[in-house]
């Protein structure tokens, strides 16, 4: 089984390498669901459910979450939401890689699992942020900091330096998706 991770600050372009991703026919896990699907759960903002998981669970809660869905899925086709899925596909792509103790997981569990770090400037990011206004964004760009100094405490620049792939992401969509569809290409094809 041929696992890939994509990894980068928020904004930067993670969610368009999964819709690539998916495209192509791989299985997207994305590690923000999990956050978020805990979030509503307990009625809390993301970004606190983040910090606290961990604390309640070690850093490793998130990545052993993620590994158990897609060993699940491996071995009965049928993912979280309980439904036969047609195409098993043999490449799964993990959206949302923070720590270096997640890459270590994943890599324990899956020995070819790769990571894809995309890289954007903070205003670029902001920008992004601001248009996207997804339930753990914020338009203001002092809460985006305040985000990122998170971010980085989880151990993401680590993960971004030793990315086995660096996209940096700072022109239109169309050449994000063209660069990382190679990437996936050759991938998809080497796990064949």
């Amino acid at each position: 089984m041929n696992v890939i991770g994509v990894t980068g600050m928020p904004g930067s372009g993670k969610s368009v390498v999964s819709r690539v991703a998916d495209s192509l026919g791989m299985k997207v896990v994305r590690m923000g669901d999990v956050i978020r699907n805990e979030a509503q759960k307990r009625n809390e903002a993301p970004g606190k459910v983040a910090v606290e998981l961990r604390q309640e669970y070690g850093e490793f809660i998130v990545a052993e979450r993620c590994v158990e869905y897609i060993k699940n899925f491996s071995t009965s086709g049928v993912g979280h939401s309980n439904k036969p899925q047609k195409d098993k596909s043999p490449v799964f792509l993990i959206e949302g890689i923070r720590s270096p103790w997640e890459v270590q997981i994943f890599k324990k569990n899956f020995p070819n699992f790769k990571v894809i770090a995309i890289h954007s400037a903070p205003k670029t990011r902001y920008i992004r942020l601001k248009k996207r206004m997804r339930s753990d964004d914020s338009a203001e760009a002092k809460e985006a900091q305040k985000r990122d100094q998170r971010e980085l405490k989880f151990g993401i620049g680590e993960v971004i330096a030793s990315a086995d792939f660096m996209v940096v992401n700072e022109s239109a969509k169309g050449k994000l998706k063209n660069t990382v569809r190679g990437i996936l290409k050759n991938e998809l094809q080497n796990s064949c």
